[in-house]
């Protein structure tokens, strides 16, 4: 049976679907503050602002210590020992307490060079008007508690007048809503922990949404046979992700500080803009963050063609710029070297590791992405130390700086102690070099 899934970047939500905030309990307010106090803890230790300088090193080109992070960790396996069991009872405590609660057991577990930020941020919320369809799908589980899932989705765009239902979407910000939730947080955690706004960060990923509404095989299949109909869709799209943004800016949404783009860290000492002036953030006091996935199956001027020509213009109004997931990006190196504000490209499992280092040289950090493979069953350390190994000698032989990055997470077959041990043999292979 096919489901409507509204999980898209551009789902329609309104203010009614915002719950106004509930009034929080004696019993949770108490169970808050300890864990404050808790995480106050560790956001006082001295290896954060460490970690902080070695990321803002990093991501001016500096050969320093590759910082280990983590990202899309399951965390619905995690939770045997009682840690993660969430105690408060309304909905609004609670998500504060689940980020607490993660946070706390990461540091203990593995903690890898996580940065626990010295204040609790609430994120600015704002509601959004749909683009005119909702995708359509199938989806099959292995794990019920798991999100990571199988999908099939419905072509709903297979003719340029089917193009003609996508509409622009409408942003709102609600900053009245915005100072009742920092009101509320900062008088759980007066005296413990301060409490900030916080606004969002860009992800810009058209064609992971286009294939959520047409499927894969038809998007690759109408490059060859059908290009005006791509075309005229990524620019559709396109048009869709530059007016959120565009908007997003002038609203004040916006934010040039936040904890991780795509599951890799953001810190660097080039972000805001040297003109900014402490009100309203611009794009180019910005991350750009994004990538094209389904050009895996396509070749370098393909991507050029149907992804990078539209999305480059926009790249590079915001300050600077980060691409790549999971696909390999060691053919388009060259490409992606034309954009002037490029400064981190991914480098997934199935790139050839060496290639692009040699192309990318000492001009962009790499983010690597070793294989979540290696944590999902018993742990084989010779794999492991191979793998980090490896990508020590190539990039520091192309004088390449790098991040380790663990991502795509889908399973550690309900045992922490592979993330630990996982972070152990990387920090002691890293350890050898640095």
């Amino acid at each position: 049976m096919k489901q409507i899934n509204n999980s898209s970047p551009f789902a329609a939500f309104s203010a009614n679907d915002m719950a106004e905030i509930p009034s929080v309990s004696p019993a949770d307010r108490q169970i808050l503050r300890e864990l404050g106090k808790r995480y106050a803890e560790i956001a006082a230790d001295e290896a954060n602002r460490e970690r902080i300088q070695r990321i803002k090193d990093m991501h001016s080109l500096r050969q320093v210590r590759p910082p280990l992070w983590f990202g899309q960790i399951p965390w619905h396996e995690l939770g045997g020992s009682g840690e993660l069991a969430p105690r408060c009872r309304g909905e609004w405590a609670g998500e504060m307490e689940n980020f607490f609660r993660q946070q706390l057991f990461q540091w203990k577990y593995f903690q890898g060079d996580m940065i626990a930020e010295d204040a609790y941020y609430i994120y600015k919320t704002f509601s959004q008007t749909g683009i005119g369809i909702d995708i359509l799908e199938e989806t099959r589980a292995t794990d019920s508690k798991n999100g990571i899932v199988s999908h099939h989705y419905e072509d709903q765009l297979d003719s340029e007048e089917k193009l003609d239902v996508l509409k622009l979407p409408e942003v709102t910000a609600y900053p009245e809503k915005d100072a009742a939730n920092l009101e509320a947080a900062s008088e759980i955690l007066d005296g413990i922990l301060p409490v900030k706004l916080r606004g969002h960060g860009i992800y810009y990923q058209p064609w992971d949404i286009i294939v959520r509404f047409r499927g894969i095989q038809n998007c690759l299949l109408d490059m060859v046979d059908n290009p005006s109909l791509i075309h005229k869709t990524i620019e559709k799209f396109n048009a869709i992700y530059e007016s959120r943004y565009t908007q997003m800016e002038a609203l004040g949404l916006l934010d040039y500080s936040f904890p991780n783009m795509n599951c890799t860290p953001t810190n660097t000492g080039e972000l805001p803009a040297s003109d900014y002036d402490g009100g309203r953030v611009r794009l180019k006091d910005v991350w750009w963050c994004g990538t094209a996935q389904i050009f895996v199956s396509a070749s370098p001027a393909m991507n050029d063609e149907f992804n990078l020509h539209y999305l480059r213009p926009f790249m590079e109004k915001c300050g600077l710029s980060y691409y790549g997931c999971c696909e390999p990006l060691h053919q388009l190196v060259p490409w992606l070297r034309k954009i002037p504000n490029m400064r981190k490209m991914g480098a997934s499992p199935w790139t050839n590791l060496r290639a692009q280092a040699e192309l990318m040289g000492s001009d962009y950090v790499l983010s690597r992405k070793p294989n979540p493979a290696f944590v999902a069953g018993s742990i084989n350390a010779d794999i492991i130390e191979k793998e980090i190994t490896e990508t020590i000698e190539v990039c520091r032989a192309n004088n390449t700086p790098f991040e380790y990055v663990l991502k795509d997470i889908s399973t550690v077959n309900y045992r922490v102690e592979n993330l630990a041990e996982w972070a152990k043999i990387v920090n002691r292979v890293i350890g050898r070099y640095y």
